[in-house]
């Protein structure tokens, strides 16, 4: 093997090392689901971590319950958490996990997304 593909072969390498770390990492400025997707097929999310962002609103604090919903450009989604409620307003980022209460013919009722992670 010749020295130069020999260098190319690590660089590839490298490449994909770095590639499959940032992955993974919930400090990148992509990577978020559109809600409207979500919305549009949500069997295919169910059970599914996702990663959202958008603007905080409809903050409801109710006997445990604690809701807001998360307003992109391209939708509206109800987020439950057990951690610190935002402003109304606030931008946020986070990942959870898509749940719905009952899909009935591909279309989701209770569709929420259950925070897991608020991210920066």
């Amino acid at each position: 093997m010749n020295r130069t593909h020999s260098m190319s072969g690590r660089r590839i390498m490298v490449l994909a090392v770095i590639a499959f770390a940032l992955a993974g990492c919930d400090y990148l400025p992509f990577g978020y689901t559109p809600v409207k997707d979500i919305a549009a097929a949500p069997a295919n999310f169910e059970g599914k971590e996702v990663r959202l962002k958008g603007k905080a609103g409809n903050i409801v604090k109710l006997l445990g319950l604690r809701a807001f919903t998360l307003q992109d450009d391209s939708g509206e989604i109800t987020v439950m958490t057990q951690g610190e409620l935002p402003k109304t307003g606030d931008t946020i980022a986070l990942k959870g996990t898509v749940k719905s209460a009952v899909i009935i013919g591909g279309q989701s009722l209770g569709l929420r997304v259950e925070e897991t992670k608020r991210l920066p």
